[in-house]
């Protein structure tokens, strides 16, 4: 994969085919790690326009969100963490308070059928520990 320098250098020239589409050279493809169907943000500047690979804006983005937490002081488990408290914030300003209290008893629900479900099985442990225990002797055919 090519390195990420800041670097502006001319590559290549190409042209726009029947259907608006761009070709870029095989060599360049490969460098970046770019296969077919592979997204683009097309970003324009002043009369040009910048071809940037989804996949480097997303790497650039995953590093600054890292730098930015880790300048703040906080670490990965803090950010998992926080996630549950996170996902019903956005939940209830999505919903509001109604969708808030359905995500809330569907949350208990589930918590409630895990508790019934691990009940029946320490049940079902229980009952087969107490039971008495059977032996079955078959006989090989050298008996």
């Amino acid at each position: 994969m090519a390195s990420r320098e800041t670097t502006l250098e001319y590559l290549t020239t190409t042209k726009i085919g029947e259907k608006g589409q761009l070709t870029v050279p095989k060599q360049f493809r490969e460098d970046l790690g770019l296969g077919m169907g592979a997204p683009f943000a097309v970003l324009r500047l002043g009369d040009g326009l910048v071809l940037l690979p989804e996949q480097q804006r997303f790497e650039r983005l995953c590093e600054q969100v890292s730098s930015a937490l880790a300048g703040a002081g906080i670490t990965p488990e803090e950010v998992l963490a926080s996630l549950p408290e996170a996902r019903k914030r956005v939940f209830a300003r999505r919903y509001g308070a109604a969708g808030a209290r359905r995500e809330a008893g569907a949350a208990k629900n589930t918590t409630i059928e895990k508790a019934g479900r691990a009940k029946a099985g320490r049940e079902k442990l229980a009952r087969v520990k107490a039971a008495p225990a059977t032996v079955v002797h078959t006989k090989s055919r050298g008996e």
